[in-house]
């Protein structure tokens, strides 16, 4: 800590060969030019006050943030609790959370200030916004606020993106995805379906979401969109590429920093497009096992369609797994000193 000098300090005196060396002046100090601050320091209570703050814990800030924007949280509440939406964004809620817990006790004492800034802007955007945006738009600004407030007080070492990511997919977003999106899935799904279905043999042929096949019509209606598949994906993604990296991080500590750090945002943003193919791929399979089972007259129960559903959704998850948790390259070797010698 930073000693002020209010007056002069002592004179400093050196010796040298026996003679003794002329008295050095001090230089002025900054307070010298900040009247006003000096006189806020010589008050009791708001030096008192400055250090308080400056020794709140990292949590409170965190808790503060997330306060300033209780409006997104209450109407995300709401959107879950009418039925209007899935509530999987609390299982990335609760993995943001869970993350802030394990690095607890490596979060900064000085926040990345780009960060905190962005913050900041974030929160004033998401509450001016409640008045001009819809609210789904308005609560992704006020989420990418709180996990831009989470990254400022992360180790450096924890990649960002799949923060993030984790943010975005806390938003109570199915249903929108699900009209948006999920017709073109179901087409795509579909196509892909009768490709294979005619690789087996069978006599099918495609109209919009509608299958034909050997004379049953079969529908490939919105829950075969695999919309959920993807939210499960994508979450997958993110969780096992923080978490990795987290293990790895423990495991590798006799190594550099530098030489540890197998993996960031860039790896896993280019590791993403894997993701998406792996959960297009599963979503097709589980579709063509269902509609070849229907197509042969064997009518499935519903509970076998949930089991084949969760079969292809935890081999996809397994595969994300595989891709998200490789390692990017061996590190290199810490050489002992005298290894690094010339010769």
């Amino acid at each position: 800590m930073a000693t002020f000098w209010f007056n002069d300090p002592p004179p400093l005196t050196h010796a040298r060969s026996g003679a003794a060396q002329p008295t050095q002046q001090p230089q002025q100090t900054q307070l010298a030019h900040q009247p006003h601050l000096s006189r806020l320091l010589q008050v009791p209570g708001f030096v008192t006050f400055a250090v308080r703050i400056d020794r709140a814990p990292e949590w409170l800030w965190l808790a503060l943030l997330a306060a300033a924007l209780w409006p997104t949280f209450w109407w995300m509440g709401q959107r879950m609790v009418d039925g209007s939406d899935d509530p999987l964004g609390l299982l990335a809620l609760a993995a943001l959370g869970t993350l802030a817990w394990v690095h607890r006790r490596a979060l900064r004492a000085a926040p990345r200030l780009s960060w905190l800034a962005a913050a900041m802007a974030g929160t004033l955007a998401a509450t001016a916004a409640r008045a001009h945006l819809p609210d789904l738009a308005s609560a992704l600004v006020a989420l990418l606020a709180l996990a831009a407030g989470l990254v400022a007080f992360l180790p450096a070492r924890v990649a960002v993106a799949p923060v993030l990511g984790l943010s975005v997919l806390s938003l109570p977003l199915l249903a929108s995805l699900q009209f948006y999106a999920g017709y073109p899935l179901r087409v795509v799904t579909a196509e892909a379906s009768r490709w294979l279905l005619a690789l087996m043999q069978h006599d099918v042929s495609r109209s919009g979401t509608s299958l034909l096949v050997n004379g049953h019509l079969v529908i490939v209606d919105a829950p075969c969109s695999g919309m959920q598949m993807v939210w499960l994906g994508y979450f997958t993604a993110c969780v096992v590429a923080l978490y990795t990296q987290h293990f790895m991080q423990h495991f590798t500590q006799h190594l550099s920093s530098h030489a540890s750090r197998a993996f960031d945002s860039r790896t896993f943003l280019t590791r993403l497009p894997a993701v998406s193919m792996l959960v297009l791929t599963a979503n097709v399979v589980r579709n063509t096992l269902l509609v070849a089972a229907e197509a042969s007259g064997a009518h499935l129960p519903g509970w076998a369609h949930d089991a084949v559903g969760l079969l292809v959704l935890a081999a996809a998850c397994g595969g994300i797994g595989w891709v998200m948790a490789r390692s990017v390259g061996r590190p290199a070797p810490v050489l002992a000193p005298s290894a690094q010698q010339p010769q």
